[in-house]
This record gives C-alpha cells, structure tokens and sequence, in this order.
C-alpha cells in the first residue's frame, strides 16, 4: 500500500546523541470510545468492530511488524482471555503499552520531502513516540488505570544509555519500548503492546464524526518550514481529526510536554462523560478498515474484543489516569529538556495502582498538615474560593494554595483530584467537605497532591448557609 501522507504540525526533535544522558457515578454502558481516544481505544473499539462483522475470531495477532524471537518473549505469552457467551472476556489482570507516534519525511529518508519542500507526516510505525501509555485493566477489582509516560522521562534505552524514553521505539520499536517502560517503573509485566501513528488517530476522529472538547484556550502555532500550523479558538466545540491532532500536540503553554499529557487526560475524561452515538454501528466497517491501516499489535482480535468488552462495564470513577511523577530538569544541568523521574514516589504509585511491588508508605491516615493541596476555581466567584480556603484551613488542612490557572469550562459539580494517584487523601477531603467528586487524573496543579476544582455546587452551599454569592 503506497505510503499516505498529511502535513506535520510540530516541531519534532532528533534523537538526542548515543549515551546523553454534576456528573453521576452510574455505570456508562458503551463509553469505551471515550476512553478509547487516549490511543489504547483506537485498536479496541475497532476490534470490536472486527468481532461483529467477522463470521468468526481470530487468534493471529494483527501485527504489521515483525518481532524476532527475543523481541517477541518480551511480552508475556500467558493467554489472557476465554470464550465465554460466545464473547471473549478477560481472565486476569493485563498490561497494555500504547505508543502513539508520528513519522516524518527526514525520519525515513533523511531529508525533507523535495518535491514538497517541507516535512511531512508518513504512513508508518518506525518513529519518536510522543505518546507512551501503560494501560492496565483489571477484572479482579473492575478497574482501568491508565499511566501516562512523558516523552521526556530521562531514563535508560537499551544500547542508547540515560536518553528520553521516546528514542526507544525509534532505535528499537516496541520491544525495546516496552524493556525501557518496565525498567523505569521498577520491573513491571508488559504483555501486549499497540502502536497508532498520526493517521489513525486523524482517521478516526473523523469516521466518528469529531470530538467535543472544551479548548481552554486561543491555541495558534506556526511553522513555516513544515507549511502548517495550529489555530483553535477557546471553548467547548467538535473539532475534527486534524484539528484534534492540533489540540493533542499543542506545546504552547508553559507545561510543554507535561501539559501535553494533561491534554490528553483531559480528552480521554471527557469522553468517559460522552454517550456514544446509537448511529456508531453504521460506522463499524469503516473503523476496522482505520484499525487495518494505521495500527500495530501483537494482541489478537479475540483478546482486543475481550479488552473493549471489559472497559465497557467500567464505571466513571474507576477509569484512574496517573502520570509517572517528576519534575523538570533544570537546563544548568543537563543538555536538553527532561521530565526527571522520582524513583521512590513511582514505586508507591505501581503498589498502589498496578499491585506491582511493595508500598513503602501507606496512607491510612494522611497527615492533612503535609498535605499540599490546591484550588482551582472555575466559578468566577473569587470569595467562593477565599471561603473554600479557610474552610479547608479550619479543617487542618495547612498547605492551602489556590492554582492561578483557572479551569476554563464552568463545572456544576465540584472535582477533587488525587493528582499523584493518592485516592484516599482525595477521599479525606470529600469527606470533610462534604461535597464533590472525587477523579484520579493528573490533570491538575503539578506543584499539589491534591487540586480542588471548585464547581457551583460551592456557592449552592453557601448561599443556603446565608454567605454571599456572586453570580458566575
């Protein structure tokens, strides 16, 4: 098949040199897609699709790469779902990495496009990952955890050294991906892998019909020498597939590849809050045909069907989005930009969420004195916010910051996010308060453990005990 070709829309760095270093919390039936959209869900949904229009399952994994044995046993070959119903199911807990990349003119060739005279993005899985997820779903508790790799995670690549962990897929594809992703988080399971390029995700985008996504802000970007460029206006809209492309690689915003990441949780949340469209079914081929093109997996039809399947039953509450914690290097000591990991705070977080090791810190009874909590308002209503400090002081809470990034789309119902995955801090909070809902994401203030994204539910409450409200 002849390689397809769309424009590039941002900046995409080389390699660095060898050896540098109110919602309800019912059950959403058939939400998948929104999750979906995080890269994982482009396969899944689309096997599904499979499924129901193939007479019968496959077991021959839809691979367009071909690992050798030694790549290949990186992976685990335990089976991992049964036939039951006459629809696959999980048996166990797996482990699911998702690459999500795009490939330009110079990665293949080695020079820009000539005929063009800029780069462009190519039909292929050979690339820099901007997008690395460890996906985990577990049957046992119900649970789906998505762990979110920044791109620029400092760590060690096989035959590369201390680089950033998206070298990997380009030096040694998903096998020496998944070996870099289980060293860093201290020696996890992988059993399958899926990677999407660019198109895919353009692709489907658009056989569903765009997105609706709340865009926080004006987002323009210019690159004259790759002829394109970003221009979403601020609000909540349906973008397309480009125009979700845009939103997704938007670095423009003082977080850079961080806030990227916070992007990308932001639109996989927003579609665990989406019905999907009864119109879907009509739609199923042309999705598959997406999944044909675009996607690289060693997992067979049978075991995608069975992963769509159980992410369908799983409730709001329970899809749980983390992000490797770190921080940003600073540039007087290290060459290039790095998201530098905290070794010791992972380890927490893969006991805590992946049930992988041991938890050296428990946290049955939180100290609230240490615990760095801040407010983000989406009110408009200043002394709400003023209010909920002194509130959350009075109940000993004495780190209290208020995030001076507003949440730009008005929430009705007040959000309490576990920011680093501490799920019972978040839950203490709650129960203070008495009102909200309690989302594990890392959606919120990097400098916090738990950010409160206060929603009108706050000046309900207020005006009831006679406090002054402000109209939003």
């Amino acid at each position: 098949m002849p390689a397809q070709k769309i424009p590039h829309q941002d900046n995409n760095s080389k390699p660095a040199a060898q050896n540098s270093t109110k919602k309800s919390n019912q059950p959403h039936k058939g939400r998948w897609l929104g999750f979906g959209f995080g890269l994982a869900g482009v396969a899944m949904l689309s096997a599904t699709a499979g499924a129901l229009l193939a007479v019968s399952l496959s077991t021959t994994p839809l691979q367009q790469q071909k690992l050798s044995p030694e790549e290949a046993a990186v992976f685990s070959q335990n089976d991992m779902a049964k036939l039951s119903m006459k629809m696959p199911e999980l048996t166990r807990p797996v482990n699911i990495l998702v690459l999500g990349l795009k490939v330009l003119t110079t990665d293949l060739e080695g020079s820009y496009n000539k005929q063009l005279g800029y780069d462009v993005w190519e039909n292929s899985f050979k690339g820099l990952t901007d997008t690395m997820l460890l996906v985990r779903f577990d049957p046992q508790n119900k649970k789906l955890t998505v762990l979110s790799i920044p791109r620029d995670t400092r760590t060690y690549v096989e035959d590369r050294g201390l680089v950033k962990i998206n070298e990997a897929n380009y030096y040694g594809g998903p096998a020496a991906s998944a070996k870099a992703v289980s060293g860093l988080l201290g020696g996890v399971g992988i059993d399958r892998y899926i990677t999407v390029n660019v198109h895919g995700i353009k692709s489907l985008v658009d056989a569903l019909g765009g997105i609706t996504i709340n865009v926080p802000k004006d987002m323009k970007y210019t690159d004259n020498s790759q002829h394109l460029y970003i221009d979403l206006k601020a609000g909540k809209q349906r973008l397309n597939g480009e125009q979700i492309i845009q939103y997704l690689l938007y670095r423009q915003d003082g977080l850079g590849d961080i806030g990227r990441v916070q992007r990308q949780q932001t639109l996989m949340r927003a579609f665990v809050e989406q019905e999907v469209n009864i119109g879907l079914l009509s739609k199923l081929p042309k999705l598959l045909s997406v999944v044909q093109s675009h996607i690289d997996t060693n997992l067979s039809i049978e075991e995608l069907v069975a992963l769509a399947g159980f992410a369908t039953q799983t409730q709001r509450a329970d899809v749980q989005m983390l992000m490797v914690p770190g921080q940003f290097s600073d540039n007087k000591d290290y060459k290039a930009s790095y998201w530098l990991p905290d070794q010791y705070a992972i380890e927490t977080l893969m006991a805590e969420h992946f049930e992988f090791g041991q938890n050296t810190w428990q946290i049955e009874n939180a100290d609230a004195t240490f615990l760095k909590v801040a407010i983000q308002d989406s009110t408009g209503d200043e002394s709400a916010v003023e209010d909920l400090a002194n509130t959350l002081t009075a109940a000993g809470y004495r780190n209290v910051q208020v995030y001076n990034k507003k949440w730009s789309e008005p929430l009705d119902v007040t959000t309490i996010v576990a920011q680093d995955g501490d799920i019972k801090s978040a839950q203490a909070i709650r129960q203070s308060l008495g009102f909200g809902d309690v989302l594990v994401e890392s959606t919120g203030s990097l400098q916090s453990d738990v950010t409160v994204r206060l929603g009108k539910d706050w000046l309900e409450k207020r005006a009831q005990s006679g406090s002054p409200v402000k109209p939003f």
